[in-house]
């Protein structure tokens, strides 16, 4: 009962959100960082070019992203999630629900979400990442664009999956053009734009 009672709330609460863009990161990104400023500079123009803005509702990158959607007077959604080591949702968030399974959390991420875009992060931030991927990958989900921000920490992973993964024939090359790669705000932002723009009057009520 529990976890539909999580879906049938996480439904409730977003149902009327209108177009949204879902924004990762690390909870350990600090104020005052490049990697915290690119967080909020994208919560910013988000919501400048008419999006609300989702995160995990956390501290770090997730708040970064949650400050700049209030700040430009935006939608602000934090999805939390219930850990031992976390204190509840930052306080930009200005739409709130909490889970307390990851599963039901990266649904609302996912269904409510016109594009991702990735700052910098740790397992978590890999986890709704590749999850991110594999469904639209396998075609669960409308095609929508996945950024990665940060051209220098994410550059590693992109060697790798173009190199080694790709090499292997575990991935196709359509698989690994999924993920763009960019440090410029705006870019990161205008494929998002310019993918829904397209995508829009196919998708289903």
């Amino acid at each position: 009962m529990r976890i539909q009672s999580e879906f049938v709330e996480g439904f409730g609460a977003l149902a009327e959100l209108g177009p949204a863009v879902s924004v990762f990161g690390s909870a350990r990104t600090k104020p005052g960082t490049p990697f915290y400023e690119m967080g909020t500079q994208v919560g910013r123009r988000l919501v400048e070019q008419g999006y609300a803005v989702i995160t995990g509702g956390g501290p770090g990158a997730m708040e970064a992203a949650n400050k700049g959607a209030r700040d430009a007077g935006g939608a602000s959604v934090g999805l939390g999630i219930e850990l031992p080591f976390e204190q509840g949702l930052n306080e930009y968030v200005n739409l709130g629900v909490n889970f307390r399974y990851f599963f039901a959390r990266k649904t609302m991420f996912v269904k409510y979400a016109q594009g991702f875009i990735v700052l910098p992060g740790g397992f978590g931030t890999l986890d709704e990442l590749f999850e991110a991927v594999t469904l639209v990958q396998t075609q669960k989900v409308t095609s929508f664009p996945i950024v990665l921000m940060g051209t220098e920490y994410w550059g590693g992973l992109f060697d790798w999956l173009r190199g080694t993964v790709l090499d292997a024939g575990t991935v196709s090359r359509k698989d690994v053009d999924l993920l763009h790669l960019t440090d410029d705000v705006d870019e990161a932002v205008r494929m998002v734009t310019e993918s829904d723009e397209q995508v829009a009057p196919k998708r289903p009520e």
